[in-house]
């Protein structure tokens, strides 16, 4: 496939390996922070052909895995009520809530949709002025600008009928959340590709400056991998600490400046939970001041809805790069992508997803 196979050359993968071997002189612990990385990282087995000793530390980079548990119970509070319909991603309806999940509620009657696109749900909010349309708005700075232009079309439009259930996340927070933390042993970053194809990478510049660690902005295929994994490395031994754009045939520095600017005009910074991690300060959006209107969950009144994590679940532990999967007593026996304890197993970005699909066992 044009564009495609070129990325995935195993001559040109072989090349970098030995590259990367000729570069490295000591050990070095990198985290990609993109789940769908993570996928390609597993699923082509290239954590397990890197150099002794680079380690890849899966990160929280799986949008759906880090939406907070009261998140996907306000959401089923909502699809619940007589009249609404509840629009989502596919992924988010076998997410597990408190006590069930979107696609057994649907089950039961609840009119719970998948929309590829929040202009979906306007479009049924459009059609059926007699329904409450609710989407569910959740995902890093890549899915925020689509969200946001659905509000302002919906403002245009006069929809009163349409609001926003508010999740959205913000990568850089994260990032230095983790690096703060005293048991961090993340050396190098790298950055999602398609995140910085919105907002460019200058936001990630003070980190890697404040906290002395390369920041390498990367792609999703094998060979994108392989690459930001040399340019961190090569970084690392030369005691660099700079931001590179390895996707260069994708991100700019400034990002995409429209997008960026109609999220800065529907969305504000926020405190966000995210799951399994906790509240991080500006870690996530919510509806400005104008735009209100469109809150879904000050409509329905259920934000005072909160919720426990299952203390089986060691998806805060995966999710910061603690935990492998496989560390946890449930994987692949009590929790599987069938029967998910946490969003990790079920979503496609997820890092228990990803080694799952793989094959990938406990050890005993």
């Amino acid at each position: 496939m044009k564009y495609l196979a070129e990325y995935r050359d195993p001559a040109l993968a072989r090349h970098l390996l030995d590259r990367l071997r000729a570069v490295a002189t000591r050990p070095w612990r990198l985290m990609e922070v993109c789940g769908g990385q993570t996928h390609t990282l597993v699923r082509q087995g290239i954590d397990e052909l890197l150099p002794a000793g680079i380690r890849m530390i899966h990160g929280p980079g799986c949008p759906v895995c880090v939406t907070p548990l009261e998140t996907l119970d306000r959401a089923m509070a909502v699809a619940a009520r007589p009249g609404v319909v509840l629009a989502s991603f596919g992924d988010m309806l076998r997410v597990p809530g408190s006590e069930t999940d979107l696609l057994a509620l649907r089950a039961r009657g609840a009119d719970v949709r998948v929309v590829y696109t929040p202009m979906d749900a306007v479009r049924m909010a459009e059609a059926a002025p007699d329904r409450e349309v609710v989407f569910l708005a959740v995902g890093f700075e890549t899915t925020a600008p689509a969200a946001a232009m659905a509000v302002l079309h919906a403002a245009r439009l006069g929809l009163e009928n349409f609001s926003l259930l508010v999740s959205h996340v913000l990568v850089p927070p994260a990032m230095t959340a983790l690096l703060q933390s005293p048991d961090c042993e993340v050396e190098a970053f790298l950055a999602a590709g398609h995140v910085c194809a919105v907002m460019g990478w200058s936001e990630y510049e003070p980190i890697a400056a404040r906290h002395r660690v390369p920041v390498v902005v990367t792609g999703f295929e094998p060979l994108d991998l392989l690459e930001g994994v040399l340019m961190a490395v090569t970084q690392l031994e030369e005691g660099r600490h700079e931001v590179e754009n390895q996707y260069v045939r994708a991100v700019r520095r400034d990002g995409n400046t429209a997008a960026r600017t109609a999220v800065a005009r529907v969305f504000r910074v926020t405190d966000r939970a995210w799951r399994g991690i906790g509240t991080l300060p500006a870690g996530g959006l919510e509806l400005a001041p104008a735009y209100t209107a469109f809150d879904a969950a000050r409509r329905f009144d259920v934000t005072a809805l909160h919720a426990v994590e299952d203390p089986r679940c060691i998806a805060g532990a995966v999710l910061t790069g603690a935990r492998l999967p496989t560390d946890c007593t449930a994987y692949g026996t009590r929790c599987t992508p069938r029967t998910p304890l946490g969003a990790p197993m079920v979503s496609t970005e997820g890092t228990c997803a990803a080694f799952h699909a793989a094959g990938r066992t406990r050890s005993t």
